[in-house]
């Protein structure tokens, strides 16, 4: 790298990151500095347009063009043309031209643009990157916090503890300003263009969601929001499977058998943690495990690939997931019809897969999938629903399809293909799903079953008041005395009319 005077010209990733400017404040580059008109337009669109690299630009401009150092003279001029649009590869590509018309040489950080000036026979300087020192919304986390809020107009909250189990707690009682928001967010767009670790998943007109690190960041700004607002969370616990003492079957089952797997539950529960756990385990095994992720938040060993749905559409992630064929594919987490189908796609074609989903309930994860597919394909997508509540696994249900009578209907007409979905551990049946009409209905089994029960067995008492009931298998036991003074053939036959009209067979049993 020379320290000669000279004629450059700067690229606009070198101003975006810093390195541009630390390189003239350390002497590196004197001389006649050039900034392309084109590039402080770039950077204008992009702040119109709400977009936080416009913001951080055109900060780090007025920054490099205000604190000039002795024996350098850093100008802004006109390119030799207008760009057709102010797109990012036609502004580049006129700083090149520039460059190579004008024996300037070409200042930028971007490794790709160097290649191609190189290959024009321009003169380069390549800026690289620098490590950074500690960001300063770092300073809001200690090893309890999950994360911090922070909003113009409003002191700082941090959220303590673990999932499902946590306090928020006011971090100061002054209240930020939108200039200290502001800042903070320029910080951390900057951070994120400067490491390798970090990258900005997405930059809307109002919003901005950076991953750094172990920090998901999400920056919201006005008209999206009424204020400067930034969202920091972090993981605090990183767990392997075995930690979560699951039961011997469910282990069994996760090793052998499950490869449609479904991950529910509320939001900060520990989904993502769980399924990070699951797809290490999986690594582990000596399958190939990838996952699909907005943003790319888990915590993975390098031979687990993380895809973005942010930098591709589904449809190409759709052919590389088919051409290169996982055994397991994790998907966090699924939100719309799209993901669904790419869900549905990818596991008809034999991949194994896991999906991350919110749900109150165990059962509402397999309700998203009612109205997206068949009835019938549904126990081929999902065959295991893992419910995750308060970090920890709190219920397992286990789907099939037969052809039967629903509970409650009577008449035998009535069969039609019935989806059960079984607690995993107990075996016992807990809902039906089926279609009645055009209608598909979700029916509580368990709770059907007690209160027909109940009903029954308030009517055997009315006949019988010393018997004993019980329904085990379809079938009304009644346990009655020998000598019981009520028990009469008459009575006897209303109780066989009663099970009969209830689809039951009845068995008396002598006490």
């Amino acid at each position: 790298m020379s320290s000669e005077e000279g004629v450059y010209v700067v690229d606009i990733d070198a101003i975006l990151d810093g390195s541009a400017k630390r390189l003239i404040e350390q002497g590196e580059i004197r001389g006649r500095i050039l900034i392309l008109k084109p590039i402080v337009e770039y950077f204008y669109n992009e702040a119109r347009a709400g977009r936080s690299k416009g913001f951080t630009g055109l900060d780090e401009l007025r920054k490099l063009l205000s604190d000039k150092p002795p024996n350098t003279e850093i100008m802004v001029v006109d390119a030799d043309r207008q760009p057709r649009d102010y797109s990012l590869e036609e502004v580049k590509r006129i700083i090149r031209d520039y460059a190579w018309k004008s024996g300037a040489s070409l200042v930028s950080s971007d490794p790709i643009q160097i290649r191609a000036a190189e290959a024009l026979g321009v003169p380069t300087i390549y800026t690289g990157t620098r490590e950074l020192g500690v960001l300063r919304i770092e300073r809001f986390f200690d090893r309890n916090t999950m994360s911090v809020h922070l909003k113009e107009g409003a002191p700082p909250i941090a959220k303590l503890g673990r999932p499902g189990r946590w306090s928020f707690k006011p971090l100061s009682e002054r209240v930020l300003t939108r200039a200290e928001v502001e800042d903070l967010a320029r910080e951390i767009i900057e951070y994120a263009s400067r490491t390798e670790n970090a990258f900005i998943e997405i930059d809307r007109a109002g919003s901005t969601i950076v991953q750094l690190g172990d920090y998901r960041i999400v920056i919201t700004r006005p008209p999206l929001s009424d204020g400067w607002e930034i969202t920091a969370v972090r993981p605090i616990v990183k767990l392997r499977l075995e930690d979560y003492n699951l039961p011997e079957k469910l282990m069994k089952r996760l090793m052998e058998r499950a490869e449609g797997i479904l991950i529910a539950g509320a939001p900060g529960m520990g989904k993502t943690t769980f399924a990070q756990a699951l797809a290490e385990f999986y690594a582990r095994q000596g399958k190939v495990v990838k996952t699909i992720e907005s943003p790319r938040d888990m915590r993975l060993p390098p031979t687990i690939t993380q895809y973005s749905k942010n930098y591709a559409d589904l449809g190409e992630l759709h052919d590389i997931l088919l051409l290169s064929r996982p055994d397991y594919t994790v998907f966090d987490e699924l939100r719309n019809d799209e993901d669904f189908k790419l869900y549905v796609d990818l596991r008809l074609a034999g991949i194994g897969m896991i999906g991350v989903v919110h749900a109150t309930t165990p059962i509402d994860a397999v309700q998203r999938f009612i109205r997206r597919v068949e009835l019938g394909m549904i126990p081929s997508i999902i065959d295991t629903v893992i419910f995750i509540d308060e970090g920890e696994v709190r219920k397992v249900y286990d789907l099939s399809i037969t052809v039967k009578l629903p509970t409650g209907l009577k008449e035998a007409e009535l069969s039609r293909p019935v989806v059960e979905v079984r607690d995993f551990i107990t075996g016992e049946l807990e809902y039906e799903i089926y279609t009645f009409g055009e209608q598909t209905m979700v029916v509580p089994v368990k709770r059907r079953e007690a209160s027909l029960a109940a009903r029954i067995e308030s009517n055997v008492k009315k006949l019988l008041p010393d018997a004993m009931v019980e329904i085990e298998d379809g079938v009304l036991i009644v346990r009655v005395p020998r000598n019981s003074p009520r028990l009469t053939a008459r009575r006897l036959r209303r109780v066989k009319k009663l099970a009969e009209k209830h689809g039951l067979e009845v068995r008396f049993v002598p006490l």
